[in-house]
């Protein structure tokens, strides 16, 4: 009869919330560098179904509501600002919300495939399905974390503190089976105690994103237009696996994952949990 083991790695919720974990920028860089050159397919070719569905979607609703073209070409420019009727406006905010809806649950599988590579574990694009039980928990964290963050940031600084805290929210309902509440808070309660070296992580991915944004930009009005998507392209294939894999290493040593092993003598694990 086979033997399971429980393994506990990196972190634990316990020791979350006391703030018993410490966050080594450098060494997460150069681990989640060295999983996105194993892995980046995986994640790239999950988020190119994500935004082609989204693009997909979003021609379907507009159709449906007369045309993508005719609404676009109702928004208006006038004193060096967009006009757009109401009715324009309810229309296209209809459009943002489905799509961000369905994508939802599927941009959460791609939020896992980098925890899983931080535990070694190799994944494929097609995982970006494989949460879709808990895809209504998930959507619901994501409309409360948007709303508080929408609502601190009145005041700025809060806004920015919890949009940094809340990037984990997401694997703690999927990986641990929190509420969106009880994970929503759990975030704020461990992640407080390092914000600052997560913040930072977050801002060199953001000037490393907007480095690859500058070739773009400056010859977008040049005839070497096309050159410059082709190098924004290359670096956001390398960017984006990057950035999730920062944030399951991030969610690894915080709050750790409980991986089932069987026949523990052999050191192989076969499972993780069941999502």
């Amino acid at each position: 009869m086979d033997k399971h083991t429980v393994l506990q790695v990196g972190g634990s919720l316990e020791r979350a919330v006391k703030g018993e974990y410490n966050l080594d920028m450098r060494a997460i860089l150069k681990e989640a560098w060295q999983q996105t050159l194993k892995s980046r397919i995986s994640i790239n070719l999950g988020l190119l179904f994500i935004y082609i569905l989204g693009l997909g979607l979003a021609f379907a609703l507009g159709e449906y509501f007369g045309g993508l073209t005719q609404l676009i070409s109702s928004i208006e420019i006038g004193n060096e600002q967009l006009v757009i009727p109401d009715d324009v406006g309810q229309k296209i905010n209809v459009i943002f919300m489905v799509v961000a809806i369905v994508q939802c649950p599927l941009f959460a599988g791609v939020d896992m495939m980098g925890v899983l590579h931080s535990v070694g574990i190799k994944t494929k694009a097609s995982m970006i399905f494989a949460f879709f039980k808990r895809s209504s928990w998930v959507i619901l964290c994501s409309l409360l974390s948007s709303v508080l963050i929408q609502l601190g940031m009145v005041l700025i600084i809060p806004g920015i503190f919890l949009a940094v805290s809340l990037t984990l929210v997401i694997p703690l309902v999927i990986e641990k089976r929190m509420t969106p509440m009880k994970a929503i808070w759990l975030c704020i309660q461990a992640t407080r105690f390092q914000w600052f070296k997560i913040a930072g992580l977050y801002l060199i991915l953001a000037g490393a994103f907007s480095a690859a944004c500058l070739p773009l930009l400056l010859m977008a009005s040049s005839g070497a237009a096309v050159i410059g998507v082709m190098i924004f392209l290359f670096a956001f294939t390398y960017l984006a696996p990057l950035f999730f894999n920062v944030k399951g290493i991030l969610y690894r040593e915080i709050f750790g994952m409980q991986l089932q092993s069987k026949n523990a003598q052999q050191g192989v694990v076969d499972d993780i949990f069941n999502a």
